[in-house]
């Protein structure tokens, strides 16, 4: 007989157990599903459903929301349309924030407020990204019905003010009829009657 050290030595490695799970499609599935679930992560209202249907109380799920993590490394972020969905994902693992979000005001608090970041969005970053240049001083242009400046050249005075020109244009004519007391209504007749 042989002592167990020999049998060691001559035995097979162990081989796989039989019932190994092979993806018929390469995982692509698994990726789809998983891709689908993390974006409906950037919904307020689905996380307020999870948590008042307690799956926030089952440590599986809350498990399975730390191996969600991988999404955003930069080889998957790629995939994320919702890139929200990844800030919730941060969010779902503090438990404060996982019993807040049970409440309907905390889920309307988080709506409103992403409402407003996408809102403001690209106003906000085209602020940062795209500097605006200073306006350039532009002389104001004198209107047509003042005759033409002299040819000489006098000592420089200021630019007139554009207020100065107010009571140099004719007034609206509708106005006129207005202040004589003829009524709104009766403003487009009197108009083509007069004519």
């Amino acid at each position: 007989m042989s002592s167990p050290e020999e049998m060691d030595d001559t035995s097979e490695p162990p081989s796989p157990p039989k019932n190994t799970y092979n993806d018929p499609d390469g995982g692509r599935q698994r990726f789809l599903l998983e891709l689908e679930f993390v974006q409906c992560l950037a919904n307020p209202t689905y996380i307020h459903y999870l948590a008042q249907n307690r799956y926030f109380e089952d440590e599986a799920f809350i498990g399975y929301l730390k191996y969600l993590q991988y999404w955003q490394r930069p080889e998957y972020i790629k995939f994320i349309m919702y890139p929200h969905c990844l800030y919730f994902l941060e969010l779902l693992q503090n438990p404060n924030f996982r019993t807040a979000m049970a409440h309907p005001a905390n889920k309307e608090l988080a709506h409103r407020q992403q409402f407003y970041y996408w809102k403001n969005y690209r106003n906000n970053r085209l602020k940062h990204i795209l500097p605006r240049p200073l306006p350039e001083p532009v002389a104001p242009q004198p209107p047509a019905s003042l005759p033409p400046a002299p040819s000489a050249p006098a000592a420089p005075s200021p630019a007139p003010s554009p207020m100065q020109y107010s009571n140099m244009l004719p007034k609206n004519e509708t106005r006129n009829m207005v202040s004589a007391g003829i009524d709104r209504r009766k403003r487009k007749y009197v108009l083509l009657s007069s004519s």
